[in-house]
């Protein structure tokens, strides 16, 4: 039902851009369509044949990370992309799945130790390392989503507190150090246009402000689909992508959100009670984690568009326009299924 939003809005973005082929809606068709053949396939794969090849998996994304950077097509900046046929293909959206499994397995196998700064560190540079090849493209979103899976996982490990206040710690200096050195000045401006989205509403902060007006305007019912002013005169930028829930809001209103957001609800709902019934732990950290990964990716793009969060690029799970996002969400998807499948029939 989610991906049945996107379509409807990739459809309405469509004929606002005068796009008479629908070439967008068409391809979205045809990513959801081959992520259902993933999702099934991944359904029938035994998820404790992924577990112990997770170190494989791993050394596999790496090296296709590795690839990209080498190998990869520029996109706005980002080096990011593999041109296969005509079409982009973005790796991060898989690795964010690789290290899900690695870090699952590799907490899995703590769960009788006692959980010591060794395999804090140890865990931590497994996901730094692939972190540093994403921000390398440089794509800090992705980045910030790969650490956002480590930081669930070790919490659901249980490590001492002391270890979290660290991280605080860690973190701050990363960013005065980012902030001085590694940050553009298109970065710094999305973080200032936060604390004052109304300055530079003509250039920095043009996104976010029209996203706004875009998600005030829809009021109750909304403008109905292909009569959002915003999206349809195109002052929307990215309206299929990072702003497409704008899109939702304004041509759909207040009781479509509701809408989208239910259909959230019940996805986490159900991945809770599947990890209730999950018959061991690398099950229950996958599934928690892999809620929660899309949980924060969700509540980071709604963010963006209403103007709390700063603009980072990421795309609204299962909604946004985009194969790669599409496929690996969906395998996610199918793996859950299997965890599932296993424990009814272990039950």
């Amino acid at each position: 039902m989610l991906s049945v939003f996107g379509l409807l809005e990739i459809y309405s973005v469509a004929l606002g851009q005068g796009d008479l082929d629908l070439i967008n809606f068409y391809k979205q068709a045809l990513f959801i369509g081959i992520g259902l053949i993933f999702l099934f396939t991944f359904s029938l794969i035994d998820y404790r044949f992924l577990k112990s090849t997770r170190r494989y998996i791993f050394l596999f994304g790496a090296l296709i990370l590795g690839a990209v950077l080498i190998f990869g097509s520029d996109i706005r900046g980002t080096k990011g992309w593999f041109s296969i046929a005509g079409f982009g293909i973005q790796p991060v959206e898989l690795i964010k799945i690789i290290l899900l499994i690695f870090l699952a397995g590799y907490f899995a196998d703590l769960a009788t130790k006692v959980k010591t700064l060794r395999h804090f560190i140890i865990s931590a540079v497994g996901a730094g390392f692939m972190m540093l090849l994403v921000l390398l493209q440089p794509d800090f979103g992705s980045a910030l989503m790969l650490g956002a899976i480590w930081l669930i996982l070790v919490a659901l490990a249980g490590f001492p507190k002391k270890y979290f206040i660290s991280i605080f710690g860690v973190a701050l200096i990363v960013f005065v150090i980012s902030w001085s050195f590694l940050f553009k000045d298109y970065q710094k401006q999305r973080i200032l246009t936060l604390v004052n989205p109304g300055e530079n509403t003509l250039v920095e902060g043009y996104n976010v402000s029209q996203a706004i007006i875009a998600v005030g305007s829809g009021s109750w019912h909304g403008k109905g689909v292909g009569f959002g002013s915003q999206s349809q005169l195109k002052f929307l930028p990215e309206a299929q992508n990072d702003f497409i829930f704008a899109v939702i809001a304004e041509e759909l209103g207040f009781l479509g959100v509701c809408l989208v957001l239910f259909f959230f609800a019940v996805f986490f709902s159900r991945c809770l009670v599947a990890a209730k019934r999950a018959p061991n732990d690398f099950c229950i950290y996958f599934i928690l984690g892999g809620a929660g990964l899309i949980f924060i990716q969700m509540f980071i793009n709604i963010g963006m568009n209403i103007g709390i969060v700063p603009v980072v690029g990421l795309s609204l799970p299962f909604i946004s326009y985009g194969g790669s996002s599409i496929f690996s969400l969906f395998i996610l998807v199918g793996i859950i299924e299997n965890i599932i499948i296993k424990s009814k029939i272990n039950y």
